[in-house]
């Protein structure tokens, strides 16, 4: 399938989906989500996967088991390349009747992850690279998130310099823009592609860095 943009359908799909967030609504119109939402979001990937790696289509059922929110299903639709062998640093896109998000960086990091990223955040190399690329990122329209402390993270000085980097337990940079004509064309693999080359030295800096967790997978 050859990717023609993101159809105005989706965007009218998850409109209705967070007015009703129901299994009849889904049901009814789960057709309509497989050809305006997940068939364009893969087909997009496929065109991105040559140069930044398979991607990983998230599914729309959200896990409610230790969640307040017992709605059943996500209203939007996001993917992740992560590639294999980064072990940290990777790509993110999402759908929604918001438009579309564009997203790169680490989102959780493990508690051996976190010490490796504050040791290079201190590093008197490592850190001011990555000080440099969060400037310059912010400076072309980023956003810096991520989860943070709010106090100075123990070992470390209230007046280092990089404090702010240091807070971190994970960082991440987006982007996201509102629904206009051009979300519904070829332009929006052009807008993907673009970000995440971007991104490519965030992700680069936390590939070399920080790596994979040596910890065990989590058991529920």
């Amino acid at each position: 399938m050859t990717f023609d943009g993101f159809p105005d359908e989706g965007l009218v799909f998850y409109e209705g989906l967070e007015a009703d967030n129901s299994k009849a609504y889904w049901t009814a119109h789960r057709a309509g989500y497989e050809a305006h939402v997940r068939a364009p979001m893969t087909a997009l990937l496929e065109e991105l996967a040559h140069e930044f790696g398979t991607a990983k289509v998230f599914r729309p059922y959200r896990d409610v088991r230790f969640s307040h929110d017992k709605t059943p299903y996500k209203t939007h639709q996001g993917a992740v390349v992560n590639p294999e062998g980064r072990g940290a640093g990777a790509w993110y896109v999402q759908i929604s009747a918001d438009g579309l998000t564009v997203s790169g960086g680490c989102w959780r990091l493990e508690s051996d992850q976190v010490a490796r990223y504050r040791r290079a955040v201190a590093d008197p190399l490592q850190g001011p690279r990555l000080e440099q690329e969060v400037a310059r990122l912010r400076g072309a329209g980023w956003e810096i998130e991520g989860d943070r402390l709010v106090r100075v993270p123990a070992g470390f000085s209230a007046d280092d310099p990089r404090l702010d980097l240091l807070k971190h337990k994970a960082l991440h940079a987006t982007q996201r823009w509102t629904p206009e004509d051009w979300l519904h064309t070829r332009a929006a693999v052009d807008r993907v592609r673009d970000a995440w080359r971007d991104l490519q030295p965030l992700n680069e800096w936390f590939a070399a860095n920080v790596g994979a967790t040596t910890k065990e997978p989590r058991r529920r």
